[in-house]
């Protein structure tokens, strides 16, 4: 599911831009792209891989190549592996800290697939899995961690959180019956919406904590007010038409990554 990393792919580069001040060489564009899509390949790999069980009895899910037999089991665990090992290898071109945190961030994105079979907080896992974007790109260009990319990295957090327990709720009743530890699940439809209301407020709240810590300029700020607009449509589509979940999800959330990530290169090349 290549598509699956545009929500982290945007965040990554803002994290880079902002970090290098611009321009960060063709060498690390490339070890860039290379981390995010082996590391969406083997978080998304491991997650169909250890939820076969799961999927094969959800409708919404059954046909997936998966599951259905088209797609071997051996194989797939074969993608994991390789797929593993891009990223570590990658990550040990890209720096020596880079390397460091590379087998950390690889049991961090496993372990949503994981924590939805005991815990509610398998939507704050996985935010975590993509927020962990932000922190890479500035580990890729500074080789250290700075404030601003932790608080954008907090908002891609939460953002993650919130879009995840939308899309969750189309799976509610399913995993009732399956005793799944999803939020919907166990707290229905209505808390879930809130919730998800309340994790996209942080999340405008953090961005623009990030705005103010790097000390962005004016394309910044139109960014996150453009992505507050956004996510509000989000949640009125849900609102009126769990059917259009899928639309909110993958459309909106899409281009929300792409319109922040060009609002930041403009703040940054203007800036310059």
């Amino acid at each position: 599911m290549f598509k699956h990393s545009i929500f982290s792919l945007p965040f990554i580069f803002v994290a880079m831009v902002v970090a290098a001040d611009g321009w960060f060489g063709w060498r690390l564009l490339v070890l860039g792209l290379l981390a995010a899509v082996s590391a969406r390949n083997f978080a998304m790999s491991f997650n169909r891989y250890v939820d076969r069980d799961i999927d094969a009895k959800n409708p919404r899910t059954a046909s997936r190549p998966s599951v259905d037999g088209r797609l071997d089991a051996n194989k797939q665990l074969l993608f994991i592996v390789a797929n593993a090992v891009i990223f570590v290898l990658t990550a040990y071109f890209i720096n020596s800290l880079a390397f460091y945190l590379s087998i950390p961030i690889l049991v961090v994105l496993a372990g949503y697939s994981l924590f939805k079979r005991f815990s509610s907080f398998a939507h704050i896992v996985l935010g975590v899995s993509l927020g962990l974007a932000p922190i890479a790109g500035v580990v890729a260009v500074k080789n250290s961690i700075t404030l601003w990319s932790l608080l954008l990295s907090f908002g891609v957090v939460f953002w993650v959180a919130g879009f995840d327990l939308l899309y969750s709720l189309q799976d509610m009743e399913f995993d009732k019956k399956e005793g799944l530890h999803s939020i919907p699940s166990i707290y229905g439809d209505r808390c879930t919406l809130l919730l998800s209301k309340f994790f996209h407020i942080m999340t405008v709240l953090f961005w623009l904590l990030f705005i103010v810590a790097y000390g962005g300029g004016v394309f910044s700020y139109l960014a996150v007010v453009v992505s507050a607009g956004m996510l509000y449509k989000e949640h009125q589509i849900v609102n009126q038409d769990f059917n259009k979940i899928d639309k909110a999800f993958f459309t909106m959330n899409g281009y929300l990554g792409i319109i922040f990530f060009i609002f930041i290169l403009l703040d940054v090349m203007f800036k310059g």
